[in-house]
């Protein structure tokens, strides 16, 4: 047998629950296995994400005779019965390395796929980031890093001023209801960046080669200079430098009948550039909006301040290479 066919076969494979299938010998001992406990509500869709992200694994097998250098994970822990919970105990005491299945997939991907999303994993005891986190640090950071980029950025707030101006009418700010921390709603500033009568006709997403654009909104957008008032957003304590992208709420009733736990981005202030933002290609659509999530749900459940150092190095690079998003 091949190594392919063997593969395929393993991750095509379901145990039942009382061990009974018999092509455990060979499978059992391949390098990188994974070891996945859950209800068998739960299997169908578990193994179409472990597949899609080319991850070998059996679920619910319980034939294991040696734990050493076995990962076993579990997905929604109040929902498994007393046999897996069990198994999982004995398991860890006999060595086996037993950790939450989207914990394990995210220090793998470094996203959390949001369609294997529950209450269990938000809620977790101690990885409710915002309640532990050291926030004097993350405060201290974004006050510094607000008054040092208010002070370089000076002259480019008054050639972007200039330049909005000659342009086309209407004002050189503009305001907008954005829902930040706790579901609580605040007034976002930016650079206009597009004509004064832009949402004329409603509430829409901009998206790449959007008419509305000026051609000075073209460019402060792509360098991202548009966001630079939000400095004055995160002085007043309303966001912060890093965290999700605050969204209106106009857009979110709609993608959080579509996108698992939306709203759990309103647990942390949102930034002026993120983990998402870094990671994902600029996009508007619900697909576009579903990726992001999986990076905004990382973020918060590992935020840290040298995440945030990180993130900031990251949003450097891509403005100076201008790959604004």
């Amino acid at each position: 047998m091949s190594d392919n066919s063997l593969a395929f076969r393993l991750t095509t494979d379901t145990f039942s629950l009382d061990g009974s299938n018999q092509r455990t010998k060979e499978q059992v001992n391949t390098p990188n296995l994974l070891y996945v406990y859950t209800p068998e509500s739960d299997v169908t869709s578990i193994k179409d994400v472990l597949n899609r992200n080319q991850i070998t694994h059996v679920i619910n097998h319980y034939n294991i005779r040696d734990y050493r250098d076995k990962t076993l994970c579990f997905c929604k822990i109040s929902d498994l019965n007393d046999q897996q919970l069990n198994f999982l105990v004995n398991a860890a005491s006999a060595g086996a390395r037993v950790e939450a299945l989207l914990d394990h997939m995210g220090k793998r991907l470094n996203f959390v796929e949001t369609e294997l999303l529950h209450a269990d994993y938000l809620l977790e005891k101690n990885q409710r980031q915002p309640l532990t986190v050291n926030t004097w640090q993350k405060r201290l950071l974004d006050v510094g890093m607000s008054l040092l980029l208010l002070t370089l950025s000076l002259p480019i707030w008054l050639l972007t001023a200039l330049a909005i101006k000659l342009e086309s009418p209407g004002p050189v700010f503009f305001q907008q209801r954005r829902t930040g921390l706790f579901n609580q709603e605040f007034s976002i500033f930016k650079f206009r960046s597009m004509c004064v009568d832009a949402e004329k006709d409603g509430a829409r997403w901009a998206s790449k080669n959007d008419s509305r654009i000026t051609r000075v909104g073209n460019f402060i957008r792509k360098t991202r200079i548009d966001e630079l008032p939000q400095l004055l957003n995160v002085l007043r304590g309303e966001m912060s430098i890093v965290g999700p992208r605050p969204e209106r709420e106009v857009f979110i009733h709609d993608l959080e009948k579509q996108i698992p736990f939306y709203r759990f981005r309103h647990t942390v202030k949102p930034g002026v550039t993120g983990l998402a933002q870094v990671r994902y290609t600029y996009g508007a659509s619900v697909e576009d909006a579903m990726h992001k999530h999986r990076h905004d749900i990382y973020y918060i459940k590992h935020q840290n301040f040298w995440m945030d150092v990180r993130i900031l190095l990251d949003t450097v690079r891509i403005v100076l290479t201008g790959q604004g998003v």
